[in-house]
This record gives C-alpha cells, structure tokens and sequence, in this order.
C-alpha cells in the first residue's frame, strides 16, 4: 500500500534522519529537501502540514534535553493525581477516551476458536496500519506496510479465530483518533488478551499525558511494583494496541528513547508529533 501518506512519512522520517546525522553542519532546508527530492516550498509545507511546526523546533523536541527535561517533571510528580488530571483535555486524550476489557479465558482458549475478527488496513500519520476488532473492541492494531505479513502476524495470535477483511465501528472510532480534530471523538473500547499484570500496565501507560514520558521504573512504581522494572518492560514491549495505548511514551530513564516494537525511527517521530501538538503554540 504505497499511498500519499505512508509517501510522506517515509520522506518525513527520511529528512529527520537527514538532520539528526549532519546535526554539526546545520543543513538548511534546500539542502535537506534536495535530500528527499522536493522543493523547498513543497517540503516545508508538507512537513508542517504533518507536525504543526518547522523542522528545526521539531529537532528539539526529540532532542535528548528535552526528554530529560520531561522526567524531571515526571518523576518530581510521580504521585500527584492533581498533576495528572490538571492536564488538558488534549493532552489526556488517551486517559479519558481508551477503555481496556480483559478477554475472558474462555474467549481466547484454543486459539480464540470463538472469535469473530474483523480487520482492515489504514493511513495513518506514521505510516499504514491494520486494526482488528472483536464483538466487544478493539484487539489488535499495528504499524505495517506489508499487508500480507499484517494479516499473518494478526492470524498467528489467534490461529483458530474466524477473520473478516471489513471496517466496523470500533475501528473507525479507533481510527479517529488520528485526526486533527477529536471533538467528536467517542469512547474507543479495547478487547484485549493479556494476563493481569500486563492489563494493570497497558492501563497504566494511558494515564501518561499526551507530550510527557515515562521511564520502566517510573511506571513499576506507578502500579506499585517498583522492583519489576524488567517484567513492565516486557510487559510494555508486547502492547498489542500501538498509539492507543501509548506504550511510545515510555523511555530510558538516561532520556534516550530505546526500542520500539514499531521500529526506533518510527517512535521518535510520533514522541516529536505529539510534543509539537502540545507545545509549538506555548
């Protein structure tokens, strides 16, 4: 599915690389859009079309200061609900509108034998993705430009379900968030597989704000298993939900931003998005 958005992401996360690599020469921006072979004008426009602001103020929002920066804050506030839910509307879109509901064991044994699944494949900001749902929400969504290796990871967790290539509610809703307008945004149900202590995390990266991140051992704390910094980690790292539960906002605690399922690229530049949605007009 090469469409005009996964284009642009992939020239976007191409010039961004650009930048980061000649950071000493300052590359101006002719040189950079010679790089991705656009004009200067088509690439600006199209740059700020996606992140809201300039390529340079982008920079400094993924830059290692301003993580840095971000866990200062978060860990001098670490249990100050008042902090949290003082946050914007925007920035806590994921708090207010994700719900999680755990599978019943009955619902995913023998390999989800008693699941409907609907799936279908999508443009996004960050590239295309498919997203699956059940009767009762989302359960699956992924960053992949390969439909057929999307559609065969998506079989592998549930091998027995029965799937349907079709766009339900759930996932229009889901999708919605994308947008740049969430007012008419509806409550987006997720229907998870996971065990207890996975479910407790996945809540618990919803409660991150929109343009703030987290570290492992920030997070242990949160849900008050502060020595099992690896098992969050694992926990973290096998999110089935990309972006809706915003397992992205969780770094090193040295500020470096680390892996990601979706590829390191791709999570720095949904962290920078979403910093400059939150604080290019501040």
């Amino acid at each position: 599915m090469s469409t005009q958005n996964q284009i642009d992401y992939e020239r976007i996360a191409k010039a961004i690389e650009y930048i980061r690599s000649n950071f000493k020469l300052q590359p101006s921006l002719d040189e950079v859009a010679e790089r991705i072979h656009l004009s200067p004008a088509h690439f600006q426009k199209m740059f700020s079309d996606w992140a809201g602001t300039s390529p340079k103020k982008f920079l400094q929002f993924i830059s290692l200061e301003h993580a840095k920066n971000l866990l200062k804050e978060e860990k001098a506030s670490l249990f100050d609900t008042a902090y949290e839910t003082g946050f914007s509307s925007t920035s806590r879109l994921h708090d207010l509108f994700v719900k999680i509901e755990g599978m019943s064991p009955a619902e995913y044994k023998n390999g989800g034998k008693s699941l409907h699944i609907n799936y279908s494949f999508s443009e996004t900001p960050f590239g295309n993705v498919i997203a699956a749902s059940t009767e009762k929400g989302i359960c699956s969504m992924a960053f992949e430009t390969d439909t057929n290796k999307a559609l065969g990871d998506l079989q592998a967790k549930f091998p027995n379900a029965s799937f349907f290539e079709r766009q339900d509610e759930f996932q229009k809703n889901a999708l919605s968030i994308f947008n740049k307008d969430w007012t008419k945004l509806n409550t987006i149900k997720l229907h998870l597989k996971g065990t207890d202590f996975q479910l407790k995390v996945w809540e618990s990266l919803l409660t991150i704000p929109m343009g703030k991140l987290s570290t492992y051992g920030n997070l242990a704390e949160k849900i008050g298993h502060s020595n099992a910094s690896r098992a969050v980690g694992t926990a973290v790292g096998s999110n089935p939900v990309a972006f809706l539960i915003p397992c992205h906002r969780v770094i090193q605690s040295s500020g470096n931003l680390g892996r990601y399922r979706w590829g390191s690229e791709r999570k720095q530049l949904i962290v920078g998005w979403e910093s400059s949605r939150i604080y290019s007009d501040s």
